[in-house]
């Protein structure tokens, strides 16, 4: 162990620090011990840690602690903030769309209520500037939803920018009317608006580029789908200019001479290694924090964590010891879904290895039902099919084998698709409307429409691609590998959202049939709203759609695994599967007895909350990756529980 500590604690120039990373490797728990230890150290300092994930665990981790007088800590309600801001600024907005377009006062109005980009990752953003901007000596420090969108909430200045731009090209044409017939160039109400968000945006943009101010702490495990991702990570934070300097490695076993502890160092072990000769990690200092027996929630073990850090460029990393086997033991294994399940969605917090699962119900499925064809699929932004399965999967179908193919959804791309069609058939048609009339201002005008659509269209729209090719009898079951829950259940709910702002498009078709003529367009719109009707008639049918939850047995997965079931029961998805997910295994070791403890009483909480769900305890084992891997652990765990051999006895 080395005694010195993360620079991070000390630096008191920081003024916003960030903790990203994999879903489940410990973001929440280094935000929320760092904000407390910085709070304590600094009484004469203010701070604010603040959660941006939409399935905030803070509060969860502080379990009933009470914050220095200090420290504010801010679970951010997304849906409240962008209520807030849409009622403070809503005249301002409904007035920037009637000055530059021809749609009247109740297009505008439903416009209005249904777009802004980003929303969570908009309203965090604003929050971050805002706080940053009127309280610049306060720290703030971030507890970051999952990589995928945490990478979104830090590009969001340049989606502002855009939507600002987007703004400015309605405005354009009537700020030139005025010149044009000598009306006074007075800022109002409007002009003041755009220029307080630009400057929020800008103060924003500079902050997180100034190193001296602002620093971005990946968290990340010794397992070999968190180094792909966290190498990832690293690339598009530094080519979005925010600095890095450190990474925290989390959960390192220790060193004992228990089988299960040396089974997991040497797990380890050569991802470890792999990290400290990586290009990507060898201009940071890699800190190793240890997995500790008890769960690190509350006071105690909150002040503790960082006690146990270690340097790891100055410790060498365990060596490699041959695995146990391919099997991991299983209690109590399920039934495959039903022949009548189109769409089985794999859901859960972070970490917990739906990928995992979905990869090997994919592969028993396309297995036991020859005849069939399977489609796995992700629509996490930080995809990890690739890795888990080790062959490239993209956003072009790939066939794994026979029965099974494998799909990464490109939501970005898939939108950007419908944009680029919009902006080519909308040119033409203002060019055929009035030949040789200057119509740059409406063209412009009318472009940008698209940058103000809701959030979550993208991936509504690549989502009903899926749909698609259900519709044309291409594949009978759907296996979906979904984004952290925070994510999906936003996405899951997305559907009513998108249906309106398809509404409101058609309608607008249909008012001014006349004279807005965009028959491509039109038709895509068609066929997206159809496949939406299938996608919503999947959720809605308990015989048709189905989600298998995936956790872990920790006291925070609990509480995450309880709203994603809870909001699954509000949606009328039927949820029959629960995977309890790397359990310790049975060991005479000291540390592996003080997990199982613990790991034990959440299992009773499982139990006792969840009596009609089949529960099906997984023991930790080395991570499978590969097709064969897969295919062994997708026969354990939907083997008759009466056929399973106690192969970690």
């Amino acid at each position: 162990m080395s005694a010195c500590r993360p620079s991070f604690l000390a630096d008191h120039g920081l003024r916003l620090l960030l903790f990203g990373g994999k879903g489940g490797v410990g973001k929440t728990t280094c935000a929320t011990a760092t904000a407390l230890k910085l709070a304590r150290d600094s009484p004469r300092s203010t701070f604010r840690l603040v959660s941006t994930d939409p399935a905030h665990s803070v509060l969860d981790s502080l379990a009933g602690v009470e914050p220095p007088p200090n420290l504010q800590v801010v679970e951010m309600d997304a849906e409240e903030c962008l209520a807030a801001f849409k009622r403070q600024h809503q005249s301002k907005l409904e007035e920037i769309a009637a000055r530059g377009t021809f749609l009247d006062q109740e297009d505008i109005r439903n416009f209005v209520a249904l777009s802004l980009p980003g929303l969570d990752e908009l309203m965090a953003a604003l929050e971050i500037a805002r706080r940053a901007d009127s309280h610049p000596d306060q720290h703030i420090v971030v507890d970051t939803a999952p990589a995928g969108h945490t990478l979104r909430l830090l590009g969001m200045p340049a989606l502002i920018k855009k939507w600002l731009a987007a703004i400015a090209a309605l405005l354009a044409k009537h700020r030139y009317l005025k010149h044009l017939y000598g009306a006074p160039a007075q800022r109002d109400e409007v002009d003041q608006f755009l220029t307080d968000l630009a400057a929020s945006v800008h103060h924003l943009e500079s902050l997180l580029r100034d190193p001296a101010r602002c620093r971005f702490v990946p968290v990340t495990l010794a397992e070999e789908m968190n180094y792909d991702e966290t190498g990832a990570l690293l690339k598009q934070l530094g080519d979005l200019g925010v600095a890095v300097t450190e990474v925290v490695v989390n959960r390192l076993y220790p060193q004992n001479q228990c089988p299960a502890c040396r089974q997991g160092r040497a797990d380890q072990a050569p991802i470890l290694q792999k990290m400290l000769s990586n290009g990507a990690f060898r201009h940071c200092v890699l800190w190793g924090v240890p997995l500790y027996p008890g769960e690190v929630r509350g006071a105690a073990a909150l002040r503790a964590f960082w006690e146990g850090a270690a340097d790891l460029t100055q410790v060498q990393a365990p060596p490699s010891a041959p695995a146990n086997g391919s099997f991991p033991h299983v209690e109590a294994a399920a039934r495959l879904p039903p022949v009548t399940t189109t769409l089985l969605i794999f859901a859960g917090k972070g970490g917990v290895g739906k990928t995992t699962m979905a990869c090997a119900t994919a592969l028993r499925l396309a297995q036991e039902r020859p005849g069939s064809d399977v489609l796995l699929f992700s629509a996490d932004p930080a995809h990890s099919l690739s890795t888990c399965l080790q062959l490239h999967v993209g956003s072009k179908p790939i066939r794994v084998c026979p029965g099974l193919t494998a799909l990464e959804i490109d939501a970005e791309g898939q939108f950007n698709s419908l944009k680029k069609l919009y902006a080519k058939e909308l040119r033409s048609f203002l060019e055929s409307l009035l030949p040789g009339m200057d119509l740059t201002f409406d063209r412009e005008a009318m472009e940008k429409v698209l940058d103000l659509a809701p959030p979550g269209v993208d991936e509504i729209i690549a989502l009903t691609q899926v749909m698609e090719f259900v519709e044309q009898g291409r594949y009978q079951t759907l296996v979906l590998d979904a984004a952290p829950t925070g994510h999906l259940l936003r996405l899951l709910e997305m559907p009513d959202l998108i249906d309106r702002w398809l509404n409101v498009f058609f309608g607008l078709f249909l008012k001014y049939r006349h004279i807005f003529r965009l028959p491509r367009v039109a038709q895509r719109l068609v066929e997206i709203s159809k496949h939406l009707k299938r996608l919503r008639a999947l959720l809605a049918d308990p015989k048709a759609g189905a989600l298998y939850a995936v956790t872990i047995l920790t006291e925070m997965a609990f509480e995450e695994t309880k709203d994603l079931l809870a909001a699954a029961e509000r949606m009328r998805l039927a949820a029959p599967v629960l995977f309890l997910n790397l359990a310790t295994p049975p060991s005479a070791c000291p540390f592996c007895a003080a997990l199982r403890q613990r790991e034990a009483a959440v299992r009773k909480r499982f139990r006792a909350t969840f009596p009609s769900a089949r529960q099906v305890l997984v023991h930790r084992h080395p991570h499978p990756q590969g097709l064969a891997a897969l295919r062994d652990l997708g026969q354990a765990l939907y083997r008759p529980a009466g056929l399973i051999a106690a192969i970690y006895a």
